[in-house]
């Protein structure tokens, strides 16, 4: 893979993190826009969840971010 930014090749993989409370500890993508439900969290439930894959340039620090697979 090469970086989309400065065109460097060798991406390191990673992930990235949530910290928030009551967070499982890894980020996912959620599809179709934010909603807000009654309490102020996002309405997540009925959307596709998938598992963020993260890779960092070496060279620039960019970031690519990809949501391949599907959580259940």
């Amino acid at each position: 893979m090469k970086c989309t930014h400065c065109g460097s090749p060798g991406l390191d993989q990673g992930f990235v993190e949530d910290r928030g409370e009551g967070s499982r500890g890894d980020a996912r993508w959620i599809a179709g826009p934010l909603e807000r439900g009654p309490f102020g969290g996002a309405r997540r439930l009925g959307r596709p969840h998938f598992q963020i894959d993260a890779f960092r340039c070496p060279q620039c620090g960019h970031l690519e971010l990809f949501a391949r697979q599907q959580l259940s």
